[in-house]
């Protein structure tokens, strides 16, 4: 991973056409017309292997957007040209998710990722968030990472108090290994950055597809630059305007229908390995193995937080419910673990954002207590959500403030029609949010897909269809629009069309 690098002074002509960043104000557009592309496009670093047409380049912001003539930091950028320059829309900007996805690696597997019919007409292009891989990535100390994953899950108030002092701890390794950077991850911060972007670029409007963590900047973009936008797709929607209850409710929620789901289909799926035996109450019995500490995988006791993890990761994608049930197997009959390596610099560029832009502060542990109680009773096979949870426990005494406070949208009449689309069943980001977004954004029309997962996209061509007219045409589908759900039929079914980037563990694009 590079090393990160903070070097003075944002051009002055991007500062010019930017202005001076004021929270929660959308700054003017440059004038009529547009100034030549100032960006710097040229071969990929080697090491890469980016495809073929792809090139990149980057782009200095500054490190604190207060502070727009202090320190800075530089954006990785890749782009796609649009293989038919004669019928060339303009840019298409995108985004992953995460808080840790690769735009540019996303911009590098645009061509099989996209209809050709998108990239056919736009230029692709892709950046990497600041703080995540190329763009001065935030490096924590690994040793730090693990400790706080063993307090992630508090029993009692002595393992709270080691929880709070694990997260600070890893705070301040953050800082000491990239420096002040970690204070300004915020999405406000990222949704400046694309700003800077579109102006280098020089674009009046930009047209932008984002999925999972990527619909909130794509959102906050909306609220701040609502005239600077000729399309916009938000894909498996987060809500920023949700509370501490509210968040883990759905989340909470969201891991148990779509476990359920999985079930109900396995049942019905005689290809399934737990068919006969019924994979929930295989499921039931093998936490419960878990939670008496009698569940040992070549030797190692497996607790049974670790067993929910391992069924979420495969709620991104049903493809991958027939490896599931054999995994439940295996670790039914006690097979295999893997080591991991300790001591050295790791990216970790997920938490500092999260924990920038939610608050998630509850205090005591009495407190916590009463929470995952109220998550348990909701949710009786799978408890919780592991990726709700660890946001919330992780963030317990961050020592740097939310910068980006949760609230519900500003919506400007200025804004386009805005395309929005959810699963039905979605593990990372509940169906729940997109509605509760959709409520937010006038102009919004909400696509739902019936089925399962995490970036309808790729799991539906209904979806996908409706989004490629979408960004092309700008014309929405009719309102209530559904698309029907799609489950895999046998393990060697392969999927036609575009292939899903997304990949399981953190949201949308973070295994890392």
């Amino acid at each position: 991973m590079r090393r990160s690098v903070v070097r003075l002074a944002v051009p002055m002509m991007l500062f010019a056409l930017l202005g001076p960043a004021i929270p929660g104000v959308a700054q003017a557009a440059p004038p009529t017309g547009s100034i030549a592309d100032t960006i710097d496009w040229g071969p990929c670093a080697p090491e890469d292997e980016a495809p073929e047409r792809v090139v990149c380049g980057e782009l200095e912001v500054p490190v604190d957007w207060s502070r727009p003539g202090g320190s800075t930091i530089t954006l990785a950028l890749a782009k796609l040209p649009a293989s038919e320059p004669s019928r060339r829309i303009g840019p298409l900007l995108i985004n992953p998710g995460g808080p840790g996805g690769s735009g540019v690696d996303f911009a590098y597997g645009a061509g099989e990722a996209f209809s050709d019919t998108i990239t056919d007409r736009f230029d692709v292009i892709g950046f990497d968030p600041r703080g995540q891989a190329r763009s001065n990535v935030i490096n924590c100390d690994l040793d730090a990472v693990l400790e706080q994953s063993n307090w992630q899950y508090p029993h009692s108030a002595a393992d709270y108090a080691k929880l709070r002092a694990a997260n600070r701890e890893l705070a301040r390794t953050c800082r000491d290994l990239s420096g002040p950077l970690v204070k300004y991850v915020d999405t406000a911060s990222v949704v400046r950055d694309m700003d800077a972007i579109r102006a280098a670029l020089g674009e009046r409007k930009i047209s932008y597809y984002g999925v999972s963590y990527g619909t909130m900047i794509g959102q906050q973009y909306a609220e701040l630059f609502p005239d600077r936008i000729r399309a916009m797709a938000l894909d498996s929607n987060m809500d920023h305007s949700q509370n501490i209850r509210d968040y883990q409710k759905w989340e909470t929620l969201a891991m148990e229908g779509s476990f359920l789901q999985f079930t109900a289909w396995c049942d019905r799926t005689p290809e399934c390995a737990l068919h006969e035996q019924g994979a929930l109450a295989y499921f039931d019995a093998l936490y419960a193995r878990a939670e008496a500490g009698e569940l040992i995988v070549d030797g190692v006791q497996i607790v049974p937080e670790f067993v929910v993890s391992l069924v979420f990761m495969y709620m991104y994608e049903p493809a991958g419910w027939f490896y599931l049930a054999e995994d439940l197997i295996y670790f039914g009959n006690g097979g295999g673990s893997e080591a991991r390596k300790r001591g050295e610099p790791t990216p970790y560029g997920y938490l500092p954002v999260m924990c920038s832009d939610f608050r998630f502060d509850v205090g005591s542990y009495q407190n916590v207590r009463r929470l995952e109680k109220e998550q348990n009773r909701l949710a009786p096979h799978t408890r919780l959500s592991p990726i709700a949870w660890t946001d919330l426990t992780s963030c317990q005494n961050w020592p740097y403030p939310v910068t980006n406070p949760p609230h519900r949208l500003h919506a400007s009449p200025k804004l386009p029609p805005i395309l929005l689309a959810n699963s039905r069943y979605d593990v990372a980001t509940p169906y729940q949010w997109g509605r509760s977004l959709a409520n937010q954004l006038p102009s919004a029309t909400f696509l739902t897909y019936d089925g399962v997962g995490h970036g309808t996209y790729w799991l539906s061509d209904c979806a996908r269809a409706a989004i490629d007219t979408y960004l092309i045409e700008r014309r929405t589908p009719p309102k209530n629009t559904h698309c029907p759900a799609v489950f895999p039929e046998s393990p060697v079914t392969l999927k036609s069309g575009p292939v899903n980037p997304l990949t399981p563990g953190l949201r949308a694009g973070t295994a890392g």
